[in-house]
């Protein structure tokens, strides 16, 4: 292998770029009061995110990480987030401390840049757009850009043969089980960051190369 050969880092977006709980938190709590059930609060609902959002709905229902909801008020509700969070999706959005100079750093040293995520490609799109976020990605993968989604490791192959890397020079960047089991499923090396939506104890359990309090904190990891 070449020591001049591409270099890729994935991220992950809710979480792990951004904090994103507010806005939908919000969106996810006016749907359940339009169906008539009880708010959940962002507390709670930040650890419901990471599993897209017919998860999230499902989980914000029946209040269990594994819950499937009733179909009618699960489409009810999951219709009535879609519009909450279409009208509200960067009121308080915003990327975590450290993230702009981070992508600065690497995109500056020349590595292929890519933004692997479960949210639905007519959030994310324009999300990153309105945060100044897109165009450090050569390849965005969103959450319907394929038939599966994180933990399936699809998502990150996809995106890898889109920058034209080997898996074996890929670190995954992600604050969630789902990326920590899509990376190790793929190959890639992960480094979670610990300030995301996930328990800390349970990503630690499960071993990631690296668990960061801050995004800049990957930096000198990369380099070495």
């Amino acid at each position: 292998m070449s020591a001049f050969a591409p270099r890729a880092v994935l991220f992950d977006l809710d979480g792990t770029l951004v904090d994103s709980a507010p806005d939908i938190a919000a969106a996810a709590d006016r749907a359940l009061t339009d169906c008539g059930v009880a708010p959940r609060g962002i507390e709670r609902i930040c650890g419901y995110i990471g599993g897209g959002a017919e998860r999230l709905i499902h989980r914000c229902l029946t209040e269990q990480l594994d819950g499937v909801a009733e179909q009618p008020l699960f489409e009810a509700a999951y219709a009535g987030f879609f519009r909450h969070y279409a009208a509200g999706l960067t009121d308080r959005t915003k990327p975590y401390p450290g993230v702009i100079e981070t992508l600065d750093t690497l995109q500056s040293r020349g590595y292929a840049l890519a933004c692997v995520t479960n949210k639905p490609a007519r959030f994310t799109t324009p999300l990153l757009a309105a945060l100044g976020l897109a165009d450090y990605f050569s390849v965005t993968v969103a959450g319907d850009t394929l038939a599966v989604r994180k933990p399936d490791p699809a998502p990150l192959l996809h995106a890898l043969a889109q920058l034209g890397v080997e898996v074996a020079q890929a670190t995954m960047v992600g604050d969630s089980m789902a990326d920590l089991k899509a990376a190790r499923a793929a190959g890639t090396r992960v480094l979670c960051v610990s300030y995301g939506y996930s328990p800390n104890a349970r990503l630690a359990d499960h071993a990631p190369d690296a668990l960061v309090d801050r995004m800049l904190d990957i930096l000198p990891l990369l380099a070495g």
